[in-house]
């Protein structure tokens, strides 16, 4: 179609795009795009001669009308000029597919037919969300109220934001809670405000505490809250930072135990050492918790907890318990603890190298990572290049950006972000067929439409009370404390909080393009690199015109890795390297199927969150380092100019029924013990990367593209080739 599309064709196309609105059926105004024609025309027929006939005697008829037109005549005119050219049997399917797709609406926005797929269901809906077990009471409540708001959510937005959802073109994030409800996405609490100035959850009114134990406990009750009055990550920001001061106290009365009972040369290596025990307990306290809690959705909350930037003794000592603690386990089998996720931040002078003061928490943060695959790791320096300050992520991944307040401060903690909408970016490319200039248009198109998304998840947000979620604007989760029935946008509004577009499938956008071999192709990758900055550019733009910031989100895609890919099998059918391999690659992560070694990995990857600061992680995939922790020190040291959030993929699996450690074997029932075949939770523990997150697909399966696309993860490095390696750059 684009080879013989004349010159006076192309000319009348873009004067239509400019010129011509386009009427919905719900009453709202779009441009007129033309390659939506074309793309239903290579629909209906492969004859390259017909769809050029057929466009042009369509194009002209819609040159009639000069400023608005409405999708209902479009349409007729199509069927007409089918008709015309004597191909009925192409205009009645071409109404077969319009029927259809009104009944795919009808179906999506019917509350019962959507509870009768939930609760028919074996896999797909019940696995979306891998720290879901759907097996409990609460969190079978939670989905079944999930079905319901999506289909009633659908209604709630524009048309062609929940058209474009339910076609695959983009999506729309947490459907089962936003837009029904006006409930935030992620955030980082602010514990500091909170726990100085106290805080009520339900009848009680909680002081200040008195020492590191009940602040940990007080830390685990607000998460909990929190957790279950949003739907996304929550993360404490320099956590040893923050319970130093309750350390403290318990070391202070420690000393005036001492001066009563100790000889004065043994009263302060008393007091530390009481204050040690209190600090190890109470992080094992907070450890547990965690892990044993539920929100009121069913799921234990999505927390993450930063560290290492303290140089106090108190502080180190805090650090150290952390990683300690993660090290041990949990239980008497000592298995891996899924939540919360640590983040251990690298700074240049104070951790990175041998002499540094803090370099023996660094090398117990790289045993951590050989046996638990936390802590992840933030480059101080990095993160405050590409953000425009320090902190930690939201959740997994998503970053706010540098913000000040009224009075000049920088402020991070109590911030949050309003949702996401992702672009299903391998779609485009597909439709493309190999012509970029028509990329670019239908990206266009398609970021019209996400915008349009966001501006809905903005709107919703604002209009939620105080008092609907009251830990989070009544009692400072989020920074300020306000009175009921106060404007909540104003903890919004300015650029406090991030809205996120994100995209996923950057890899398979090259692949259609270069071919499955482009990761060293420079035109490849400048043009995959000028589509980020492309979506940063619009976020730009639209954060100027509405004054809230817009960012650039490298989506994790737990379960849209496979929910777009299966939608484009079944429109596109199965292409190799693309939708073939059952999952679409997250966000612009090199091939997993690949064998680069991480600096080569890294290296391809850097470009990347220039422009989508607002949310990214890295990762590389390693064998068993547990013998060979100096090969990951070498890729955090290495890796510290290079990228800002760096996670560790290696073998942590265990079989407690012969002893087994390293990696299970993928099968298509899960993961087993390659000695003796073990696959009972029970007695085995998988633990798995499954985003920024962990997961444990034995005891919560996974969506199958998300399984396929663990299994066809390979190793980053081959045991002895990181030192030789990490010296070039």
């Amino acid at each position: 179609m684009n080879e013989i599309k004349t010159a006076p064709t192309a000319r009348l196309n873009r004067t239509l795009s400019t010129t011509l609105a386009v009427i919905k059926a719900d009453g709202e105004h779009s441009k007129f795009y033309a390659y939506k024609i074309s793309l239903v025309l290579q629909a209906l027929t492969p004859d390259i001669h017909l769809r050029a006939q057929l466009e042009a005697q369509i194009f002209n008829e819609i040159t009639n009308y000069t400023h608005e037109i409405k999708t209902s005549k479009i349409r007729e005119i199509i069927v007409t000029a089918l008709l015309d050219t004597g191909h009925s049997e192409l205009a009645t399917a071409y109404n077969d597919y319009r029927q259809k797709d009104l009944e795919r609406w009808e179906t999506a926005t019917n509350p019962q037919v959507k509870l009768a797929q939930l609760f028919g269901s074996k896999d797909k809906i019940v696995h979306e969300n891998a720290n879901k077990d759907s097996e409990l009471f609460s969190t079978q409540r939670d989905l079944t109220a999930g079905m319901v708001g999506k289909s009633l959510g659908l209604k709630m937005m524009p048309e062609t934001v929940a058209k474009a959802h339910l076609r695959g073109e983009i999506h729309y994030h947490d459907l089962d809670y936003s837009p029904l409800t006006e409930m935030t996405n992620c955030c980082l609490i602010d514990f500091k405000g909170m726990l100085r100035d106290g805080f009520k959850i339900g009848n009680a009114n909680v002081e200040s505490p008195k020492s590191i134990q009940t602040a940990t406990a007080q830390m685990s009750q607000i998460i909990a809250n929190v957790a279950s009055s949003q739907y996304g990550g929550c993360s404490s920001d320099r956590t040893d930072e923050l319970l130093a001061p309750y350390a403290l106290l318990n070391y202070r009365k420690h000393l005036r135990a001492a001066e009563k009972w100790c000889l004065p040369e043994k009263r302060l290596s008393y007091a530390q050492e009481k204050t040690k025990k209190d600090i190890y307990d109470a992080m094992q306290a907070l450890e547990y918790e965690i892990n044993t809690l539920f929100s009121s959705n069913g799921q234990t909350p999505f927390t993450t907890v930063g560290f290492g930037l303290g140089t106090s003794w108190i502080e180190r000592e805090i650090q150290k318990a952390i990683l300690k603690i993660r090290i041990k386990g949990l239980g008497q089998q000592h298995r891996t603890a899924i939540f919360p996720k640590l983040v251990f931040t690298l700074k240049r002078g104070l951790n990175l190298k041998p002499g540094d003061p803090n370099y023996d928490v660094k090398q117990l943060a790289v045993e951590c990572a050989t046996k638990r695959m936390y802590p992840d790791i933030l480059m101080y320096d990095k993160i405050k290049e590409l953000t425009g300050s320090f902190k930690v992520p939201m959740g997994c991944r998503s970053f706010l950006q540098g913000w000040k307040d009224e009075h000049g401060q920088e402020v991070n903690s109590g911030r949050m972000n309003l949702g996401v909408v992702t672009l299903n970016l391998p779609r485009i490319a597909l439709q493309a067929q190999g012509n970029q200039q028509l990329f670019w248009e239908i990206l266009s198109e398609r970021l019209e439409v996400a915008k349009k998304g966001l501006l809905n998840k903005i709107a919703r947000c604002k209009q939620a009370q105080p008092q609907n979620a009251p830990i989070l604007y009544e009692y400072g989760a989020f920074g300020k404390r306000l009175k009921e029935n106060e404007d909540v946008d104003q903890l919004f509004k300015h650029r406090r909080a991030t809205v996120s577009l994100g995209y996923i499938g950057l890899y398979e956008v090259g692949t259609v393009f270069y071919g499955p071999r482009w990761e060293h192709n420079k035109k490849a990758h400048d043009f995959t690199v000028a589509i980020v900055k492309c979506l940063h550019d619009h976020c730009v733009t639209w954060e100027k015109q509405y004054d809230y910031h817009f960012s650039v989100y490298s989506t994790p895609a737990e379960s849209l890795t496979d929910t777009f890919c299966a939608l484009d099998t079944a429109k596109f059918g199965k292409i190799k390297d693309i939708t073939a391999k059952e999952y679409y690659t997250n966000s612009f992560h090199y091939d997993v199927r690949k064998h680069p070694t991480p600096f080569e990995k890294l290296t391809f990857e850097e470009d990347y969150p220039k422009y989508a600061s607002g949310g990214f992680i890295h990762y590389c995939e390693y064998p068993n380092l547990k013998q060979n922790p100096k090969a990951l020190e070498d890729v955090w040291d290495w890796a510290y100019d290079h990228v800002g959030y760096l996670g560790t993929n290696t073998p942590i699996d265990h079989c407690y029924q012969c002893g087994f450690s390293g990696d299970f074997k993928p099968t298509a029932r899960g993961f087993e013990c390659p000695t003796c075949g073990n696959r009972d939770p029970k007695t085995c523990d998988v633990v798995k990367r499954t985003c920024g997150y962990l997961g444990n697909p034995q005891q919560r399966p996974m969506v199958h593209g998300r399984h396929k696309e663990i299994t066809a993860r390979v190793k980053n490095m081959r045991p002895g080739q990181i030192r030789a390696e990490s010296k070039h750059e």
